[in-house]
């Protein structure tokens, strides 16, 4: 078969000659479309209490989800309406009793996608950093948990006191759990939707007859809760550096004193003497 010849200048301006039999032609391999590994739909769940003033920023830093579920905890403000004002397709969920964790209790009940990311309304997690933690879960996790003290992670917004009573809790759980967490008491986490019922979160009791009117677990215990369950069931956990900035208006709920006591307590309930080593392959996963 003839081959046509190409002239092409080089480098240096001469002219050199190719033929069809001098070039290979490599075109690469597309592979089946049934081979090829769907995106996991991802869900945001965000937690609101009075934060319109601060739903704009959080909103504008999202990246591309496929659902976002906010839980409004009885807002007085115009926070539902400003939500679905900046993203109309967004869903909005009632929590049924009062508290951080029974609002993400019931934002996971009514999520829809094969991953979950649960963030902050007041600015303090970067809604940038999503596609770490989706990404954490793809390469194995069960479980991505954020932290500020592990890799570049930081926090313009926690205090002393606070820095020092997490540490102390931290090592109270990693002695007692087997694990090595970095980080126990922040709440930016994601984890796959089939590993919610290791989590046993109550999203449809009524509100009990006591002082607060919350069940344990509904308050910021949350997230010591969420970290001692899905090490006592084995999960696979990953760390992921992660910067807190600071609230961008208005002010923290959170109490040092009386929120670390109810850490504590959940450590204290959480722990299984018997089953202690469940969480080998959590301290052998986090990195």
């Amino acid at each position: 078969m003839p081959t046509a010849n190409r002239v092409l200048p080089d480098e240096t301006g001469d002219v050199m000659s190719l033929t069809a039999t001098d070039i290979e032609i490599k075109i690469p391999a597309t592979p089946p479309e049934s081979d090829a590994e769907p995106r996991p739909r991802v869900s945001v769940i965000v937690p609101a209490l009075n934060e319109a003033r601060n739903l704009p920023h959080v909103f504008a830093r999202l990246p591309e989800v496929d659902e976002i579920v906010l839980v409004d905890g009885g807002s007085t403000d115009d926070t539902v309406a400003v939500a679905r004002r900046l993203r109309p397709d967004i869903r909005v969920v009632r929590q049924n009793r009062k508290g951080k964790g029974n609002a993400l209790a019931c934002g996971f009940a009514q999520a829809t996608g094969d991953i979950i990311v649960m963030i902050d309304a007041d600015g303090s997690t970067d809604p940038l950093e999503i596609p770490s933690f989706v990404q954490a879960l793809r390469d194995g996790a069960d479980f991505a948990k954020g932290s500020r003290f592990h890799g570049a992670g930081g926090s313009a917004d926690i205090t002393r006191l606070r820095r020092a009573g997490n540490k102390c809790l931290s090592t109270l759980v990693n002695v007692l759990f087997g694990t090595r967490y970095s980080d126990l008491c922040y709440g930016y986490n994601a984890f796959w939707a089939h590993c919610l019922d290791v989590f046993d979160l109550d999203s449809t009791s009524p509100a009990p007859n006591n002082t607060d009117g919350r069940l344990w677990g509904d308050g910021f215990e949350i997230e010591t809760l969420l970290n001692l369950r899905a090490a006592r069931a084995d999960l696979a956990i990953v760390e992921v550096a992660s910067f807190e900035h600071s609230r961008i208006h208005g002010v923290s709920n959170l109490n040092a004193f009386t929120d670390g006591m109810r850490v504590l307590r959940t450590i204290a309930r959480e722990w299984r003497p018997k089953r202690a080593k469940a969480g080998r392959r959590a301290k052998d996963s986090v990195r």
